[in-house]
């Protein structure tokens, strides 16, 4: 009942906030554009529930030349930005795009934070303690006790606490505290 519910809750909350956000997206869009060389949309290998693998897309904030590595990897972060990179990261609007990702399935809202194709160590320790079968999410319980600045291990023990606990009201206090780190843009770091 819980998954079913879930998926509901997922796609009306999606395509409502696509209808609610489409004249912010177009403008963001253009900013994107018109700011530095290249695409718009930057597509990201992930890896999803049972560690099956799908294209991810944010608001390009990074030059088109960055390494594709997680950002913290980067030894210099801030000199791969574009000129408003750092506010789209900040802000969590280079995240809107995922709205996409969630109406198809590939994540939902809540869940943990979908996993770069290479990054293997995180990828086997979620497999190991089965995180991997729950779907990813736009947001977590990782995401909102630390987001950029947890380790490995640490965000995979929120992560599996996430599996144990998960709840339609768990979900939305999650969402909540999401909004509330992103107003505030806490734990951001880049």
């Amino acid at each position: 009942m819980y998954a079913f519910s879930k998926r509901i809750f997922d796609i009306i909350v999606s395509f409502t906030a696509m209808l609610v956000l489409a004249l912010p997206m177009l403008v963001i869009a253009f900013f994107v554009k018109i700011t530095s060389r290249g695409p718009v949309l930057y597509w990201s290998e992930r890896v999803g529930r049972h560690n099956k693998t799908f294209m991810m897309p944010k608001f390009r904030s990074m030059k088109t030349d960055t390494p594709a590595v997680a950002t913290h990897l980067l030894q210099d972060p801030s000199q791969h930005l574009t000129p408003i990179g750092q506010f789209l990261r900040k802000s969590s609007l280079d995240e809107l795009p995922q709205l996409l990702n969630i109406i198809k399935g590939d994540i939902s809202i809540v869940g943990p934070r979908p996993a770069l194709y290479n990054q293997d160590n995180l990828i086997a320790l979620r497999t190991e303690k089965q995180v991997s079968t729950i779907p990813q999410g736009l947001t977590g319980w990782a995401q909102i006790n630390g987001r950029d600045e947890l380790p490995i291990p640490q965000k995979v023990e929120l992560d599996e606490f996430y599996l144990h606990n998960k709840s339609f009201f768990f979900d939305l206090k999650i969402i909540v505290q999401t909004f509330v780190k992103v107003l505030f843009r806490k734990d951001v770091t880049h």
